[in-house]
């Protein structure tokens, strides 16, 4: 695993991303002379893009550039800093309503020191209007205010913002390194470990997650057998309503999740117990978090469906792999008999064709196609052969 001790506290996380967080730590050292006024953070699902950001406007907020510990750095950790400012879309789409106000917002000065940091998450949401207001505020931006995108791919922004904006790419760190962060930061089992690490193709947050919850790891499974036993239209049918079923179930699990470790961040960075009693000049922050939590909870059933879509594309290129006998370890080991039976009683054609009707399938969900209609599509289009 790469060794980040040489580097601020902040970045600790930043697993496998030893080049950017070294770009980074060089402008925090040198904010003095001026920081650049916009930064686009790329890089594939997984490969901590928003944490990335989040630890760069810590640093910069940061005296001592990212100790971790001070005040500043404690309101970021918790998201109540107020010269933070956060996008993070509960849509499909960014609107271009949302846009607008972090751009008026963008126009105050911080409030705790000299700079104003505005983070979009996910800026690859935005549509060309939103874009365009956008990149009027990164031609003419106020001093001291610095923008952080984050996006998938330089590709997913315009021209003109890419041409405005320092580009920062992060890279999926190996298998092995997410399993030996597993078992040292959270005391995971190696075998677990190395099991999740694979399994969640090497994407941090979810290795963790499955690593710490039996009933994440189970629901997978099932994904993966409901795939792996679809033999009719009948089948089909119940495979898509079950998968719709274990995305609102694994949604509403992770949303509890999160939420209770936000409120509890929130509550420890304004002073507060477990139990206290909310002074009524603090209540409107914490009434701010509910409503943000809420509006999550929707898109997190999307995501959920999306997450089970990356995991059947996992599993056909498991078979793909036997049928074309890659000298490859499998995504999904612990499947590897029927993976090979599949294999066997199919072709590299028919199995190319499954991950071509899944990759579809997700530009549908992602398009806002009705969820229901493109599970039973693709539950179809997945049917296994009679033997």
């Amino acid at each position: 695993m790469t060794n980040l001790e040489t580097f601020a506290p902040v970045w600790a996380d930043l697993l496998g991303q030893p080049e950017a967080v070294s770009q980074l730590s060089m402008a925090v050292a040198h904010k003095e002379a001026g920081v650049h006024h916009a930064w686009l953070m790329t890089g594939p699902p997984g490969s901590g893009r928003s944490n990335l950001a989040h630890a760069f406007a810590t640093a910069l907020l940061c005296s001592e550039n990212g100790c971790g510990t001070c005040k500043s750095c404690t309101m970021a950790a918790a998201g109540s800093h107020p010269d933070i400012s956060v996008l993070s879309t509960e849509r499909v789409q960014i609107s271009i309503e949302e846009v607008r106000e972090l751009v008026a917002n963008s126009q105050f000065g911080g409030s705790l020191g000299k700079l104003r940091i505005m983070i979009i998450e996910d800026a690859d949401r935005m549509q060309e209007r939103s874009s365009n207001v956008l990149l009027k505020a990164l031609e003419e931006p106020p001093a001291g205010t610095i923008w952080l995108l984050c996006a998938p791919s330089e590709a997913d922004m315009l021209p003109t913002i890419r041409s405005r904006v320092r580009r920062v790419g992060l890279k999926v760190p190996a298998t092995e390194e997410v399993a030996r962060l597993l078992m040292q930061r959270d005391g995971i089992d190696e075998k677990l470990a190395l099991q999740v690490a694979a399994e969640s193709q090497s994407h941090i947050g979810m290795a963790r997650r499955l690593a710490t919850s039996p009933e994440a790891r189970s629901r997978r499974t099932e994904t993966l057998k409901i795939a792996l036993n679809i033999t009719g239209v009948g089948s089909a049918i119940s495979a898509a309503e079950r998968w719709l079923d274990i995305a609102k179930k694994d949604a509403e699990a992770l949303s509890t999740e999160r939420d209770e470790e936000e409120k509890a961040a929130m509550m420890r960075s304004l002073g507060l117990q477990p139990g206290d009693a909310i002074p009524n000049n603090l209540k409107a922050d914490l009434r701010t978090l509910d409503e943000g939590q809420k509006r999550r909870a929707t898109r997190s059933v999307r995501d959920g469906l999306d997450r089970i879509l990356v995991d059947l594309l996992a599993l056909f290129r498991d078979i793909l792999t036997v049928q074309l006998q890659a000298n490859s370890p499998l995504v999904n080991a612990e499947q590897a008999a029927a993976i090979a039976d599949i294999a066997s009683n199919s072709t590299p054609a028919e199995t190319l064709a499954k991950l071509d009707a899944i990759a579809k399938s997700r530009h549908r969900i992602a398009a806002n196609v009705r969820d229901l209609m493109v599970l039973e599509s693709l539950a179809v289009q997945l049917r296994r052969k009679a033997k």
